[in-house]
């Protein structure tokens, strides 16, 4: 074969291979075997092997390419990365959506159109394209700067390594691992008596930095694509519109989107997403709400921490019950107090969990909680963990009342009154290691 024929050859190879693998991994439709798909790859890189100048960065061959190097370069976004405010009642999210009128001083009656997403509880990342080919995927870290993974991202099939987009264009997405992988790589490490992973968003976090591309080719990440950064360059006026311009292109968008004309929508989609979440295959732990004209984007902006045209509506808090086995006390570096309860480890809300504040003394009160307690356990928002109710009838009589220390237990200077410790002690103040 010439090299013209072999390059001729490739391009078909190339197009095949794309079609078949955005019918397998973005719309969950194969149209092929395995084994087909496998067949028509060997033959791609066979000719590759032989004419290796007619590799190109989008062929499937590179999915796994080089390993990073030792540390991993920092990026700084030309586009900063926003986040949410986190809403936890519908009330909360009547209240942001009054926010946005009295911000753009519309009437109290007025019906603004939204956009209902599932939270998909992965890695926000972006995916950069210069000249129809995947350049460079980032982590979102502080949302100024983060780091260059675009070694491991490459092996996700579902996203694409070139598009018809000539133009730059930057996607902003999901990376996730779907949870019968995420059972699946636990029980390999227990067999290889390794540390199994918390929750399925800390494997995909762990997987996207791993050095080896070869590592995260064999733990099944996946991803949903959910917004174009500069939407601006391609004249969308709505963010549906950015939706199906992502789609057109071959990226894989989460297909239960909805559109809602106006706040009161969001709870029907939330209520029936909160009661069906677990037939899903992978994590959500709430929807997001956006407002569907761009336009109104760029007035509302942002403040400090969030934008103003958006907001996540979480699930309530899950609950457990566990073990109280300690209560020691945690030295602030004001010299507070804080009461910390240890406890028999239990998984709740995606991780496992060892400690819980108390707070201070009036809440050990309140609670009546004692050493030795089963306590109901819960998350508020997924994230803090709280002890809400101790269950009095599983006391056995063996319970111990807890008595904060009269003296500071780093130093051993007295406690005032307020229980803070002398001002000239709490240089030598100390916290533990967060739950």
């Amino acid at each position: 074969m010439t090299k013209q024929e072999a390059a001729k050859r490739i391009d078909k190879l190339k197009k095949q291979l794309k079609e078949i693998d955005h019918a397998y991994y973005v719309a969950d439709a194969p149209i092929v075997s395995d084994a087909v798909r496998d067949s028509l790859k060997d033959e791609l890189e066979k000719l590759e092997k032989q004419f290796p100048d007619l590799i190109t960065p989008d062929s499937p061959s590179q999915r796994i390419g080089g390993k990073a190097l030792g540390k991993f370069q920092k990026f700084k976004h030309l586009i900063p990365k926003w986040s949410f405010d986190d809403m936890f009642s519908f009330e909360e999210v009547k209240e942001f959506d009054e926010k946005i009128k009295r911000f753009l001083d519309l009437p109290a009656t007025y019906d603004i159109e939204y956009i209902c997403e599932l939270k998909i509880d992965g890695l926000n990342m972006s995916f950069i394209y210069e000249n129809g080919f995947l350049d460079r995927a980032v982590t979102r870290g502080d949302g100024i700067t983060g780091e260059v993974v675009t070694h491991t991202v490459r092996t996700i099939g579902s996203v694409p390594l070139s598009i018809s987009e000539k133009k730059y264009i930057e996607v902003g997405g999901e990376v996730y691992m779907p949870e019968a992988s995420f059972q699946k790589i636990n029980k390999e490490q227990v067999k290889n008596k390794e540390a199994i992973f918390a929750n399925p968003r800390n494997a995909a976090a762990g997987t996207v930095r791993q050095l080896d591309p070869k590592v995260a080719a064999n733990r099944d990440l996946d991803a949903f694509m959910w917004t174009i950064y500069n939407y601006q360059d391609f004249g969308l006026k709505k963010h549906e519109e950015i939706l199906m311009l992502m789609q057109k292109l071959g990226f894989k968008v989460n297909p239960y989107f909805q559109k809602v004309k106006n706040i009161e929508g969001t709870l029907k989609y939330f209520e029936h997403w909160q009661k069906n979440r677990d037939k899903l295959p992978y994590q959500i732990d709430g929807i997001v709400i956006k407002v569907n004209d761009l336009n109104l984007h760029e007035k509302l902006g942002r403040t400090a921490k969030h934008v103003r045209w958006a907001g996540a509506y979480k699930f309530p808090a899950e609950q457990v019950t566990t073990v109280v086995e300690d209560i020691q006390v945690q030295v602030g570096r004001t010299g507070v107090l804080t009461p910390v309860a240890y406890l028999r480890p239990v998984a709740l809300a995606g991780s496992v969990v060892k400690r819980a504040t108390l707070h201070n003394l009036d809440e050990i009160e309140r609670l009546g909680v004692r050493i030795g307690d089963t306590v109901i356990l819960q998350k508020a928002g997924d994230i803090i963990p709280d002890i809400v109710q101790v269950l009095v009838k599983m006391r056995t009589g063996k319970e111990k009342k807890f008595k904060m220390p009269v003296d500071c237990p780093v130093c051993g200077s007295p406690r005032s009154e307020d229980t803070r410790l002398n001002s000239s002690h709490r240089s030598l103040s100390r916290m533990p290691s967060s739950a």
